[in-house]
């Protein structure tokens, strides 16, 4: 099974109701807010609902270990460091996010959300088109490690 990241890129001017609710159901309230999903029949359709306000692709283990070391948080909205990893008893970063890639999401102490920040260099096309016709949002496969990596 593929565990997808789904980076929300545009706000909440003129969103219709239904989106928005998609959108907090996914752990994404704002702008530049980045979660883990499954591939499952019931994400797909929510991705497929909220595909005009975000991108999404298949994320590796090394961006993930970053992401989480330098944008997780633990319950509280504390940082992630090791002795509040040791202190909560969930093991190393490497561990969290193999676990993560496993499972399609974070352990429970952990927060489903990371906000990240705005693309270092900025965006290369438009948020308001697809990939395919030579914008940011939709479906991007494993160039979405590159965003992440920019957004950290």
């Amino acid at each position: 099974m593929k565990t997808f990241i789904v980076v929300r890129l545009r706000g909440n001017i003129g969103l219709a109701p239904e989106v928005l609710d998609t959108l907090n159901r996914m752990n994404m309230p704002t702008k530049h807010s980045a979660t883990l999903i499954i591939d499952t029949p019931s994400y797909k359709g929510m991705l497929n609902k909220v595909t005009d306000y975000v991108t999404w692709g298949e994320i590796d283990q090394p961006t993930l270990e970053a992401l989480i070391a330098k944008r997780g948080r633990l319950a509280g909205d504390k940082r992630i460091t090791t002795e509040a990893l040791r202190k909560e008893s969930l093991g190393s970063i490497k561990e969290i996010a193999e676990h993560a890639l496993a499972n399609g999401e974070m352990p429970e102490k952990i927060k489903k959300t990371f906000r990240l920040t705005p693309p270092s260099g900025g965006y290369k096309r438009s948020i308001k088109r697809h990939v395919g016709s030579g914008g940011e949002l939709g479906y991007r496969g494993a160039v979405i490690n590159e965003l992440i990596l920019k957004m950290i």
